[in-house]
């Protein structure tokens, strides 16, 4: 089996957002550096979130500043909330922007202050604004897009209207995010089905949180239906500042073992992931959750 899975490293970015722990800016330049370094071709390396709501994401621009001009090997991607986020994106050259709408209004309201239609006139006024002045290509990323804190149960219905309206919008990437740990492999599989069909042409990319142990299995559902892009975060870290209870994303290690086990390639070091998830969660206080890091790979 030759199949190429791509595998965006988001912990920089999620893994490190829910964390107690503050890690300075040569301390996050150390872990995106490292992980670079193992394999990853897509990070999300900063957000663009008001610091004095998430302290753990401040100092986007330092960071930016230190990684340098564009690498053809690296794409580095900032998160975008709103129109500001937008800004400091552009202004930091990142090399992509994910550009975040709610599926439910409970959730939109308590991380980004606006309504999922508000949501979507922010991705549309920005999707406009790249048009005109330039910027990096833009993924739409749907969160809570299988369960709300706030809200309960996201309907497929909800999801599907967000992804035909980015579709609209020519966005050329969507990210579902199971932002809660709530999705199971079957209904991963209608849902991609249905924002398949609603987004035709565009890349579909899955994220999900291992809060309530499906996300391996919810992973390997999407490679079932045929997804090529999935997130990950090196030793299971991550966590919602604004979602309750919720708790890391699928390890990259994890992943990248579960892929290459079955004779997929991601392009990874899975020894050096295995020894960043270590460290960084030594570095964080805590424990790692990734399975890998505790077990090692096999064979030895």
């Amino acid at each position: 089996m030759s199949r190429f899975i791509e595998i965006v490293e988001v912990g920089p970015r999620d893994g490190l957002q829910n964390e107690k722990a503050l890690l300075s800016v040569e301390e996050k330049l150390d872990l995106i550096r490292r992980l670079e370094a193992a394999g990853a071709r897509r990070t999300e390396v900063v957000s663009f979130v008001n610091p004095n709501r998430v302290p753990q994401m401040a100092g986007a621009e330092e960071i930016m500043d230190a990684l340098g001009g564009p690498d053809p090997k690296r794409s580095r991607i900032g998160l975008v909330l709103n129109m500001r986020g937008w800004e400091r994106c552009l202004s930091t050259g990142c090399d992509e922007a994910n550009v975040v709408v709610c599926a439910s209004d409970g959730f939109g309201v308590k991380n980004q202050g606006a309504t999922v239609n508000q949501q979507l006139d922010t991705l549309a006024a920005i999707v406009e604004r790249q048009a005109v002045e330039g910027g990096p290509p833009i993924t739409a990323t749907i969160s809570v897009a299988f369960g709300c804190p706030f809200d309960g149960e996201v309907s497929q219905d909800q999801v599907v209207a967000i992804a035909r309206e980015a579709a609209a919008m020519n966005v050329p990437e969507i990210a579902i995010a199971d932002t809660i740990g709530v999705a199971d492999p079957w209904t991963v599989r209608k849902r991609i089905d249905a924002v398949r069909a609603a987004a035709p042409d565009a890349r579909l990319r899955m994220h999900f949180h291992d809060t309530r142990n499906t996300g391996l299995a919810n992973a390997f559902a999407s490679v079932e239906a045929g997804v090529d892009i999935l997130d990950a975060s090196v030793g299971g870290l991550g966590g919602c500042p604004f979602a309750p209870a919720a708790t890391g994303n699928i390890g990259t290690e994890d992943l990248v073992y579960m892929l290459e086990r079955a004779g997929f390639e991601t392009g990874y070091d899975l020894e050096a992931l295995i020894a960043i998830g270590r460290d960084i969660s030594e570095r964080l206080g805590k424990a790692p959750a990734s399975s890998l890091a505790r077990a090692g790979g096999f064979p030895k």
